[in-house]
Formats: C-alpha cells, structure tokens, sequence
C-alpha cells in the first residue's frame, strides 16, 4: 500500500477515533457548568493530566517549527532544550502559590486569579480586562499556527489528496465538534494517546536518521561539509538570543491561559506536583529530539532549493516512508503522532478561547451554565474566523510562537510578581503592562523584532516590571488580599 494509501487510511481511522471519544467525554460530563465543561470537574488523575500538559506544551510548533529553524540556525538552536526546561523551572514559581486559592475560590479562567488578588483595587476590572485581551489575542495566534500545520501535516500525509486547504478546513471542524461535545475530558482524554504516539514517532524517526547517517559524529562531520556556518561557535548576538529566548519562551508558557486552566483541573495538589516532576524530563525526549531531527537534515536535503522552515520535517518523514514497506507505515505513525499533538494543541486553545472570552472579557458568571453555552458559541465564532487565515502561507510556525510569546510574557507581573509580592498595586501593573506591550508592539510592527539579539517582548517586560514596581513603591500602603504562597493553601493540602 502507498504511503497516500496509508495516510487516508490513518486519517479515517483516527477521525472515527477522535468522535467516538468525544461521546464518551460527553456522556462522562456531570452537568452544564463552566467548572465541568472548562475543567473537567477538577478530577483530572495524574497520568491524563500528564499527557495533556505534554500534548499541549509540544504541538505543531515543536514539531515543525523547531526542526525547520534547527535546519536553518545550525548547532545553536540546542538552547531550545534548555527554554523548554526553563518552563517547568518558572512554573515551580508560579504552581504552590496558585493552586490552593484557586481551589477555594472556584477558579475557572486566569482572570479569577487577577479578580481575587486585587480585589479591593479600583483598576481590578481594566487589569483583567487587559490581561484578558493579551491571552487572547495570543491564544488566536497559537490556534493560527496549529491550523496551518494540520493543513502541512495532512497534505503531506495524504500525498497531496487531500490539499493544504481541505485539511485546514475538515480538521478544524473535527476540532470544534469534539471539543464542544466533551469539552475538558475530549481533550485531555485524547491528549493521553496523542501524547504516546508523538513519543513513540519521534523516537522511530531519530532512530532512523542517526542508523543513515553512522550517527551524531557522522552528521557533524557531513553538517561540516554541507554549511560550515551552521556548526561555528556563536556570537555575542547569537548568546544574547539564546538568554533572551529562554526568558521570552521560560516565563511567557507560563502564563499560558490553557496551562493555568490545568493547574485548576487536577485532582488533587499531589496529582498535579507528579505530572510537572515528570515533564521536566521532557525537553531531552522531546525538544532536543526534534533539534537533532533538524540538524540531521542539513546534509540529507541540502540538495533541494528553497526549503522552507516548516516542510523540513514532512520532507523527511517523506524520505523516511518511501525507504520500505516497514518504513512507510512507521512514517504513517509520526505523521498521526504529529497530526494529533497539533490537535491536541488546537482543541485546548480553542477551549481556554472561549472561557476567556465569556468570563474574563464579557464578565459572565463562573458557575452559570448559560456561561458555558457561551463560551461554546464564542468558540465556534473564533475557529470560523481563523480559518480563513490560516489559508495563508506567509507566516513560518516559528515566528508565530515567538509574537505569541511576547504578547504572552506582558502578563507576568499580574502573575508570578503578584504572587511573590504582596505590595503589588493594580493600576500601576495596568500602567507596566501597557507600557511593555506598546513598545514591544510598536517595535514589531516596525520590523524590529529584536535589540542587540534580545527579543523586543523581553525589552518590554522589564519596562513593564519597572513601571508596575516603582509604581507600586510609590503609592501607599494599602490592606491587600495576601500574594504569597505561604499564605495560601497549599498545593498538596487539596
């Protein structure tokens, strides 16, 4: 059988797979409520709750992006490894403090927390409000990116029967079905396969690249022959970049909307510190894995003109299959493990998307379940107007990561500093936050993405930290809610 053969094949079979669970989410489901519908009832177990932190923290972005910019940078893009594992570092910062209010208070969305921690402050609703447009418009960005690479993985798949634009428009309906249909648990109960399989993929494929080439000393040595540049020790520049990237991507993942959501999800606090020990060994399975998968690539497609950064790992996967019969299944199976960690990736966007919107933004209660039809609707609304971007090329996956994230990193203040700082204020965090994000905006939109190698949202996040601390210090001491985690409960009591 052809490997077009084997890809619709794969894709019936994983489609039919996706909506049976998605009946059974559905028929698991205790009521109507946001709390049930967003977060599963808070009764994710330790390995769901692990797979869907995995399947959603490595999605299109790593799958593709990272190859296709390890392809084009060279040996420096190995400090991806390490951005990757300055996420669960941050996230150590942020959980203790989080999880025990949260559970108490019946939390839904990340603006609960902003509610609660400046509760008694006149500029509580604009500074949720603010941090509601961020997350959202960097959610949209991050649904973008996992759209344009279902429409890459599935022509590819398919061998180009199914075109970049039907796999755009079909999937996404998929997407939106499930998601609706079972919420949560459609989406963390998937995640659970999708993770295994994108494990399993990418080992296969590493194994397969390393045996071809005689392994890492061979492809150094061929990298060497085909782009010397791409293993020369880095310049200054590139050395601030790397800082810059593991702070940029280190404390913008997390405050991702869909992560905070799943710090509330868990079962318990025991639950929830088992999972993030296990996914700090992640980044060396799975990271450094699809930065070697890139690097591999230099020699073996340096022959083919105009390669862009996201086809890099379809064309080796494509390699891969047309090698044996063995081969080409084995290839079917990555590109299934890839298609669902992008899936995986959408459905969680798309579910925090609507959350966010109708309980953060449009103010609607957290336990009605008229918030949770629209949150639905909202949802529907928003997958319906990215498709249409999606149908655009233009964009690499790796640069809609790095805009999303410096959008993203705005938020930290209201976060981690909130958390750690019981002085905080919320007018003067409004002021940094509006600071940071119009410089690094401004600074975007004008082509400049980065100063001396360091990424503008960086730049931005310490005016923004500046404003908000000596705005802070300079206005009077007030009685706050309590902002650190020793004041709350803590995360292993619930």
């Amino acid at each position: 059988m052809s490997l077009e053969s084997l890809g619709l094949v794969a894709l019936a079979v994983y489609g039919a797979l996706l909506l049976m669970v998605a009946e059974a989410a559905r028929r698991a489901r205790r009521d109507q409520s946001p709390r049930d519908h967003f977060l599963a009832g808070r009764e994710l177990g330790m390995l769901v709750l692990f797979f869907t932190l995995y399947s959603t923290a490595y999605s299109g972005n790593s799958l593709l992006g990272y190859p296709g910019n390890a392809y084009r940078t060279g040996f420096s893009f190995i400090m991806a490894t390490g951005f990757m594992m300055a996420i669960i570092v941050c996230f150590h910062a942020l959980v203790p403090g989080l999880r025990g209010v949260a559970v108490s208070r019946d939390f839904i969305t990340p603006g609960d927390w902003v509610r609660h921690r400046f509760a008694d402050e006149r500029a509580s609703r604009v500074l949720v409000l603010c941090v509601g447009v961020l997350m959202t418009l960097a959610l949209a960005n991050f649904l973008l990116a996992q759209l344009k690479a279902m429409g890459h993985v599935t022509s590819l798949m398919t061998g180009g029967a199914i075109p970049y634009e039907w796999g755009v428009v079909g999937l996404a309906g998929v997407v939106l079905f499930y998601e609706t249909l079972g919420g949560m648990r459609a989406v963390a109960w998937t995640d659970t396969v999708q993770g295994m399989l994108m494990l399993v993929g990418l080992a296969a494929l590493l194994a397969w690249l390393l045996s071809e080439a005689g392994g890492l000393g061979a492809v150094t040595r061929d990298v060497l022959a085909v782009r010397p540049e791409a293993i020369a020790v880095p310049d200054a520049a590139v050395k601030a970049n790397w800082f810059s990237t593991i702070a940029l991507l280190g404390l913008a993942s997390v405050v991702y909307p869909q992560a905070i959501q799943r710090i509330y999800a868990a079962r318990d606090g025991r639950v929830l510190k088992r999972s993030f020990a296990l996914m700090a060994f992640m980044p060396l399975t799975t990271t450094l894995v699809v930065t070697l998968i890139g690097l591999a690539a230099i020699p073996r497609i340096a022959g083919v003109s105009d390669v862009g950064a996201d086809e890099v790992m379809p064309l080796l996967l494509t390699e891969w299959a047309t090698s044996s019969g063995l081969s080409a299944v084995a290839a079917v199976i990555v590109f299934i493990g890839a298609l669902a960690a992008i899936m995986s990736t959408a459905d969680s966007c798309l579910l925090s998307l609507g959350s966010l919107v109708a309980r953060d933004l449009l103010g609607r209660s957290g336990t009605d379940p008229a918030t949770t039809r629209l949150g639905k609707g909202i949802a529907a609304g928003l997958m319906i107007a990215m498709v249409p971007l999606a149908l655009s090329r233009e964009l690499t996956l790796w640069r809609l990561i790095e805009l999303k994230m410096e959008l993203l990193i705005q938020c930290v203040p209201a976060f981690l500093l909130a958390i750690h700082w019981r002085r905080l204020r919320a007018g003067p965090t409004v002021a940094g936050l509006l600071v940071g994000t119009v410089f690094a905006v401004g600074l975007t939109l004008t082509g400049v993405s980065r100063l001396g190698g360091v990424h503008v949202g960086v730049v931005g996040l310490c005016l923004n930290g500046a404003v908000a601390v000596l705005g802070s210090l300079w206005a009077p001491i007030s009685t706050a809610p309590p902002a650190s985690g020793a004041d709350f409960p803590s995360a292993s009591a619930r």
